[in-house]
């Protein structure tokens, strides 16, 4: 384990964003959904590719809020540009359950 002070944790820009739309990644090696994520008028509309297929359907994705790391540089993953990192934990299995929020907190609030 990597000890960090809380001046390193602040400078991972962790927010709340809800899902507009989500896609299989056709191209994608691994199974994985292209997302379209809201983080409200500050940020805006956010792309990403996650490897979610095992425990959701792209319907059941649609309208759930989520956290995201947005500050990590734009990558090209299978052609497709992910711009945020949707937050998630692993299971026995290996599927990947997401980190969500409660109630209806203001999109693009800081997580900290």
């Amino acid at each position: 384990m990597v000890t960090i002070n809380y001046e390193q944790f602040q400078a991972v820009d962790m927010r709340v964003g809800k899902i507009l739309k989500a896609e299989p990644n056709e191209k994608a090696k691994k199974p994985a959904y292209k997302l379209w994520i809201d983080f409200g008028s500050e940020i805006g509309i956010k792309q990403s590719s996650a490897q979610l297929t095992e425990l959701y359907s792209p319907n059941s994705l649609d309208g759930k809020l989520v956290v995201a790391v947005i500050n990590f540089p734009p990558k090209i993953i299978a052609g497709f540009k992910s711009e945020v990192l949707v937050l998630g934990v692993p299971c026995e299995e290996g599927e990947v359950l997401l980190l969500s929020v409660d109630d209806n907190p203001p999109l693009g609030a800081r997580i900290f």
